[in-house]
């Protein structure tokens, strides 16, 4: 009975960071109604579109059919109630779409393709974690994970898109337009980075070269790029959310608008936890080094995360 105790404890705490956020939009003079408005639209999306889906077939990889299309359900709710100036919330909108609409898109071709038939590895990952952990009904930490994803889109993932499209300020500060532009360079980077070991992957089943390591185009200097970019596109959404957190100081209750900023920039902690730890870096490479005979010698010579040179010069025995 402790330990079913302790282990709910445990998953009441993953969760709390959540309910945190949602209790302090639902208590803002200005942000209560779209959040609403938005939860209930992420937990609809979430039970049809992952939830029922994993609870029959006990995959998790549903999740990336549901996180990217609460992305495009966030850009279009905020695009037709935000109330704020029309220029910042068509781009904060648009921003979203097409963040959006490139992986949502990406997973529905991966669902039709019979990609998810099989659980991803990054979720194959999960159950070793789960084993770890002592956690055995397997029904219900699929559930849990599932709704951890919903949850990020209900709360802080949906912040930047919500603060800047209820702001009235007509006009773009140096700041905002910083953020922009830095969003549209990592984004780039990222679809680039997705491209390219695409194309790697296609040239090395041609040539039946399977176990190779990608170290091509920006994977020369990350061996996680295209996660690196992710995470710079949500930092430059927090960057650019910035002007429009300060313009509601006056608006919103001090302990409010204290919470709000807090939020805000904890998404960046959110996100590099969740590209590294979570279903990024940790798990990608644990499956990497059974795969791939160089991948260690990759580790070696390749930043994890950050981008920066090689660190040694060397060459791959399977690289194309």
């Amino acid at each position: 009975m402790k330990l079913i105790l302790k282990k709910t404890l445990n998953r009441f705490i993953g969760y709390l960071p959540f309910i945190i956020c949602f209790v302090i939009l639902c208590f803002s003079n200005t942000f209560k109604p779209i959040s609403l408005i938005n939860g209930f639209t992420q937990l609809i999306l979430f039970a049809i579109v992952v939830c029922i889906p994993a609870l029959i077939t006990k995959r998790m990889s549903y999740v990336d059919i549901g996180w990217p299309w609460g992305l495009v359900c966030i850009g279009v709710l905020v695009l037709i109630n935000g109330e704020g100036y029309w220029v910042r919330k068509y781009i904060i909108s648009g921003m979203y779409l097409i963040a959006g609409l490139r992986m949502g898109i990406g997973a529905l071709i991966l669902l039709k393709k019979g990609h998810l038939n099989n659980e991803l590895s990054r979720y194959k990952y999960q159950r070793l974690r789960w084993k770890k952990l002592g956690y055995s009904n397997i029904d219900i930490s699929l559930q849990y994970e599932i709704m951890i994803q919903c949850f990020a889109n209900v709360t802080f993932l949906a912040l930047p898109a919500i603060i800047q499209s209820y702001n009235p300020q007509e006009f773009i500060s140096p700041l905002e337009l910083f953020g922009y532009i830095s969003w549209i360079i990592f984004f780039i980077i990222e679809h680039v980075s997705d491209l390219q070991k695409e194309k790697f992957l296609k040239k090395s089943f041609l040539e039946n070269k399977k176990k190779q390591v990608c170290n091509v185009g920006f994977w020369r200097y990350s061996r996680h790029p295209n996660y690196f970019a992710e995470w710079m596109v949500w930092n430059s959404l927090i960057i650019s959310s910035i002007p429009s957190l300060f313009y509601f100081y006056t608006i919103e209750s001090q302990l409010i608008w204290a919470g709000i900023f807090v939020s805000i920039i904890y998404i960046s902690r959110i996100m590099y936890t969740t590209l590294v730890y979570y279903t990024g870096v940790i798990p990608s490479e644990y499956y990497s080094v059974l795969k791939r005979p160089d991948y260690k010698k990759m580790q070696k010579n390749t930043n994890m995360f950050f981008p920066g040179f090689p660190k040694n010069k060397f060459k791959l025995k399977n690289r194309l």
